[in-house]
């Protein structure tokens, strides 16, 4: 592994070009997942890391989360029309507000095994068959994203983030295996969930359905769709893979000794730029624990501030038409608040 200064330097501008070319060139956004395998490729040649064993991991570390989405999106677009049927019977069985939270919670639940994508799918459809006023919509959009991006980490098949993760560490030290981020996470998610919840059930108390200004989804999905999501969801990871290890020598000189209470809230550029990316940029296996879960607190919270800082913001708006400015009015403070809440809580947490 080279480590000179001109490798720090040209590391620097590939780290600076990921991490803003997204969020400027509307053609870089568009092809994401081409240029983040270009930009990943390019940082293992700079930093000298080219192996079998490094493309034997970029090929397979992709293929578990992949046939998740695959397999989960073929099956939800057969039973797809059942969800709204659910939604009727449920609302009317539990009332709105309990329907809320059981939605928001369970779908953070579910999200680590079904994927984060097709729990996204299924919120569209069940906020599609809702019909309450937009700016409720929005709100319950909102908080099922930000209970998404949460659960999903709990299992590298989730999301890309916990994908990545998983890779990162799963040698030494800390032999990361499928139950790694659960194990470390949990009992700092689970609150979270329940306070998800329980904001969407109080924005449903009082509220009628059948609203004429309720949010629908685009149009459904065809084959063609799921697959290609599947195939860029493969590209992405393993672009990913290959750009955590290329940056390695850039992490482990800047990002492994920065204090955690900086990282943590230096994540909150997760809001606008994708986490899993950010996350395959600083964690390393030289972090102890604490560090690790600073890291990922701050990239899962920060990323549901603003519609491109994960998967199922990106997917809910677009499909519901929700602009960038009514998810910040919603977003924002919350994220804000619950970053609050967990630096407090992990200060707390280290005596």
């Amino acid at each position: 592994m080279t480590s000179g200064l001109p490798v720090l330097f040209a590391l620097g501008l590939i780290m600076a070009l990921v991490l803003t070319l997204p969020f400027s060139v509307r053609w870089v956004e568009e092809e994401l997942e081409g240029f983040l395998l270009t930009m990943g490729a390019l940082a293992v040649t700079v930093s000298g890391l080219w192996s079998g064993g490094l493309a034997v991991e970029a090929l397979e570390e992709p293929l578990k989360i992949t046939a998740a989405v695959l397999l989960f999106g073929l099956a939800f677009r057969r039973w797809r029309g059942a969800v709204a049927g659910a939604v009727a019977r449920l609302t009317s069985a539990l009332g709105l507000p309990a329907f809320l939270f059981v939605l928001v919670v369970g779908l953070g639940l579910a999200s680590s095994v079904l994927t984060a994508i097709v729990a996204a799918l299924v919120l569209v459809e069940a906020v599609s068959a809702l019909r309450l006023p937009r700016a409720a919509e929005i709100s319950v959009v909102v908080l099922a994203c930000y209970s998404i991006g949460l659960g999903a980490v709990l299992t590298p098949v989730g999301e890309p983030l916990a994908t990545i993760a998983i890779a990162r560490l799963a040698g030494e030290p800390h032999q990361a295996g499928f139950f790694f981020l659960a194990d470390l996470l949990w009992p700092w998610l689970a609150p979270g969930l329940l306070l998800l919840g329980g904001l969407a059930a109080r924005s449903g108390r009082g509220l009628e359905t059948d609203s004429p200004s309720g949010l629908t989804q685009d149009a459904p999905e065809d084959i063609r769709s799921v697959v290609l999501r599947a195939f860029k969801v493969y590209v992405f990871v393993a672009a990913l893979v290959l750009l955590g290890h290329g940056l390695t020598p850039l992490v482990d000189r800047y990002v492994v000794g920065m204090p955690s209470d900086l990282l943590f809230w230096v994540n909150i550029s997760s809001a606008a730029l994708d986490n899993a990316t950010l996350a395959a940029a600083e964690i390393s296996p030289r972090m102890d624990v604490e560090r690790i879960r600073a890291v990922l607190l701050g990239l899962l919270v920060a990323g549901g501030m603003l519609i491109p800082g994960n998967i199922p913001n990106i997917i809910a708006a677009g499909k519901l038409g929700i602009k960038s400015r009514e998810w910040a009015a919603a977003a924002v403070p919350l994220g804000l608040a619950l970053m609050a809440a967990y630096f407090v809580a992990l200060k707390l947490a280290a005596g």
